[in-house]
């Protein structure tokens, strides 16, 4: 069993920052890929950033430029680093580990950190 764990949320003015951190513990083996997803009242779980276990990572058009991804392969980590935040970035976000082992893939999910962006 693999544990997500998200910590960092909070409350922000807009045009601040907050940075999101994501730890990943368990039953780790081949993480090939970490994200972070967001969800706001009312609609669908939306990708906002992920990284595969090099460097490349893939952004939603609508946080490219103000959000980054890193990964710190050793310690099974990922942080989300948002500056320019919006009242739209309000939700919360969800930590999402993806592992691969021969023909199977394994997806896991933290419990989610509320993110308040606030005029």
């Amino acid at each position: 069993q693999v544990q997500v764990v998200e910590s960092w949320g909070g409350l922000v003015h807009i045009g601040g920052s907050l940075r999101l951190s994501c730890a990943a513990s368990g039953s780790i083996f081949a993480i090939y890929e970490m994200g972070w997803y967001r969800q706001a009242p009312g609609m669908q779980r939306e990708l906002v950033a992920v990284i595969n276990s090099g460097v490349l990572a893939r952004y939603a058009d609508s946080v490219r430029g103000r959000f980054t991804i890193y990964r710190v392969n050793a310690k099974n980590m990922a942080t989300l680093q948002m500056d320019s935040l919006k009242p739209d970035d309000k939700a919360v976000y969800f930590c999402n580990v993806e592992q691969r082992l021969e023909e199977n893939e394994y997806s896991d999910w933290g419990q989610g950190t509320q993110v308040t962006v606030s005029s």
